[in-house]
């Protein structure tokens, strides 16, 4: 039996990077987009944000938390060159894209896949690491094939391969973009690569792909108390791993563990974890899936991956900066202030939010990446410090010689002297 969809959505989650000097501009640049408008969080209207995460972790990714109304105000009357450079001293900030209507677009397969864009948001964060964040749901349609074809197509809309070539035949028809291209030309603009107000490189992890957070849940009929998950293994693997319905892989159990990681936190609820994609299947036989684990996946958890997306990036920029032979100095500074102030081991008192940090901690191999960092890091320090001992060292000793040679000079000087 096809699988059935009753709801579902997926974001697609691009990282980038402004240059940290670029960055006020940067701000500058969105402020000045009569489209991007600023997003302030306020406890009682995120009340389950606020009482999800720790304080820390709100001061650090939610600042406006912390806003009274008077602050609120006074920053909305700035001049936006101000604003920028008050919200630069901020560790974070989230913009949301003015969508005029919901923008309808469509995939060609076989007879085609329509689809929505319903949210855009850019998440900035002070050390230049960004996130653009595009949610869409599918439309016409509750094939759960349609939705493995669909997620399988948009992730690559953006990618280098599709740079050079119409990549698998996507088309794309929307109200605001009239094909890819333009859809691929808008998301460049938002994240500053064509622009001359920000020097934009990628930490490129993904290929110029999007990384795919999605959630379904399917028709109870396919996965109940009589239906076992076993029925529909196939259709989650190839979910998780973003593949098409086509997809004639052979799946390997054991090799599929290199990869990908299930976890079950409640009975009619699959959690999978790669490198690249976070999926949520679930059965509609539970409300709980679609009256309140819908929208905690793209609220709370979503915040939650996005942290462990940052601390990879982040960890990786050093990496980079210590193999290009960057500044020991100025290296040694940033891995001392990551570590201080987001290298943490926990961030929420939820019980599902902590196995779901720790479980992208160990998918991202954070803990070795910190380790190969921080030994680099001290093998350099001492090298540094070696060298710099060493030249402070040969300095001494040529001002001996210097001393040494003057005081010389000046005592066949005096005897000269005292023998006329």
């Amino acid at each position: 039996m096809e699988l059935k969809i009753k709801y579902q959505y997926t974001y697609f989650i691009k990282p980038f990077l402004i240059k940290e000097t670029k960055y006020e501009k940067y701000l500058l640049s969105l402020l000045n987009n009569n489209k991007c408008e600023l997003k302030i969080f306020e406890k009682e209207r995120d009340l389950n944000l606020y009482s999800y995460f720790i304080e820390n972790i709100r001061n650090y990714f939610f600042p406006s938390f912390s806003f009274d109304k008077n602050k609120i105000n006074n920053l909305k009357n700035m001049q936006n060159n101000v604003k920028a450079e008050v919200l630069s001293k901020l560790h974070c900030n989230t913009f949301g894209y003015k969508l005029d209507k919901k923008i309808q677009g469509k995939i060609d397969v076989e007879d085609g896949i329509f689809f929505n864009i319903d949210k855009i948001e850019i998440i900035c964060i002070d050390t230049g690491i960004c996130f653009l964040i595009i949610k869409t749901n599918i439309e016409n349609t509750t094939k759960f094939s349609d939705l493995l074809n669909f997620n399988y197509k948009f992730k690559d809309i953006n990618s280098k391969f599709n740079k050079l070539k119409e990549y698998n035949n996507i088309k794309i028809q929307t109200d605001t973009f009239g094909n890819m291209t333009e859809l691929s030309d808008f998301i460049d603009n938002i994240i500053g690569f064509n622009t001359n107000v920000s020097d934009t490189n990628s930490i490129d992890l993904y290929n110029k792909r999007f990384f795919v957070y999605t959630y379904t849940c399917i028709d109870q009929d396919n996965w109940n108390n009589e239906g076992d998950f076993l029925n529909i293994e196939n259709d989650f693997i190839k979910y998780t791993n973003v593949l098409s319905n086509n997809s004639t892989l052979n799946f390997n159990a054991k090799e599929l563990k290199h990869t990908m990681q299930i976890m079950e936190q409640f009975k009619y609820a699959k959690f999978g974890f790669t490198k690249q994609s976070a999926s949520l299947i679930t059965s509609s036989i539970d409300i709980n899936n679609y009256n309140k684990l819908l929208f905690d996946y793209e609220n709370e958890y979503l915040y939650t991956l996005i942290i462990r997306l940052y601390q990879r990036i982040y960890l990786k920029s050093l990496q980079d900066k210590i193999k290009n032979g960057e500044d020991i100095e100025i290296i040694m500074k940033k891995f001392y202030k990551f570590t201080k102030e987001i290298w943490i081991n926990e961030i929420t008192n939820s019980l599902t939010g902590t196995m779901y940090f720790n479980k992208w901690k160990e998918i991202f191999e954070l803990q070795n990446l910190y380790n190969e960092i921080k030994n680099k890091y001290e093998v350099m320090y001492k090298e540094f410090n070696v060298d710099k001992n060493t030249k402070v060292n040969k300095f001494i000793l040529i001002s001996l010689l210097v001393s040494l040679i003057l005081n010389v000079v000046n005592f066949i000087a005096l005897i000269k002297f005292i023998n006329q």
